[in-house]
């Protein structure tokens, strides 16, 4: 009976060191089972951050086109959706009068060339005059007065004529960039003022989008960040973009929410993004973009 009980007591003590490893080892095997790391190593991935905005083009790749010149539209050379180059006409204003007017310019030219020549000749002659004392000093300075007066007045009918010129080219409505023509302003027949709006020219060779990343963001923005572009309404087309260019200022949002939910007077940093690729979205478009986080400045 004793060397039962001796037994008994020494099974235990060998089996309490076992059972305290097994203890201790438990949540190890438990972080094992769930998949999880240890804290201390886990890695902290930033949130991409969410925008609207809407596809644009560069600077100076999408004009209004006017004029200067006040007038009846005589003919709206292009229509929409066409193809336009630099230089090519867009608009003809009437301008008969001013061609009229021109007409008359030239002709006042062609009158005072002649009599700057006779005021040349009549000056050298009372200048031989006075050298051989036939001729008097008042019959030179008579002669000289008329000469300026001649060329005065040739000069002014250039000069009207140069304006007049100026003025019949601005009739004349060039496009002045190569692109598609995206809008029509006016009609033909229409008499339009100096400054109408006439046609809206743009260059969809290569586009861009402009974000509204919220001024709360801002600081999570970075140059060259990834950023993913989807058209709203198309949940199943993504192209990727590259954060190209970040305002040094906010300002105040120009699209209007589409989650009611969202406020609309919010200021927003104006993000532009570079699409590398070409893609189906038309100018206008609004888009949905998740741009990569930018790691947190530090406290």
């Amino acid at each position: 009976m004793k060397k039962l009980v001796f037994g008994s007591a020494a099974l235990v003590l060998l089996s309490a060191p076992l059972l305290f490893a097994w203890r201790n080892a438990a949540p190890a095997r438990a972080a094992r089972t769930s998949g999880s790391t240890p804290p201390a190593s886990a890695a902290v991935v930033a949130p991409r951050v969410a925008a609207e905005g809407r596809v644009v083009t560069y600077p100076g790749g999408e004009v209004v086109v006017g004029t200067d010149f006040a007038g009846t539209l005589l003919r709206l050379a292009v229509k929409e959706k066409d193809v336009v180059r630099k230089g090519d006409l867009l608009a003809e204003l009437n301008a008969s009068e001013e061609k009229a007017a021109l007409v008359q310019a030239r002709a006042r030219i062609t009158e005072a060339e002649a009599d700057v020549k006779l005021a040349h000749f009549e000056l050298a002659r009372a200048q031989r005059l006075r050298e051989t004392k036939v001729g008097t000093e008042q019959a030179v300075d008579k002669a000289s007065r008329d000469r300026e007066a001649a060329v005065a007045r040739r000069d002014t009918a250039a000069a009207q004529a140069e304006g007049l010129v100026a003025r019949i080219a601005k009739s004349r409505v060039l496009s002045p960039l190569d692109g598609v023509v995206m809008q029509r302003h006016a009609e033909t027949g229409e008499t339009v003022d100096r400054g109408a709006r006439l046609v809206t020219v743009a260059n969809l060779k290569q586009l861009r989008v402009e974000a509204e990343v919220d001024e709360a963001d801002s600081e999570r923005i970075a140059l060259g960040a990834v950023a993913r572009v989807k058209a709203e309404g198309d949940p199943t087309a993504t192209w990727l973009g590259r954060v190209e260019e970040i305002p040094d200022a906010v300002t105040f949002r120009r699209l209007k929410p589409q989650d009611p939910g969202r406020p609309s007077d919010t200021r927003v940093l104006l993000v532009k993004i570079a699409l590398p690729e070409k893609t189906p979205l038309k100018l206008g478009r609004r888009v949905e973009l998740s741009i990569e986080s930018a790691p947190a400045p530090a406290r």
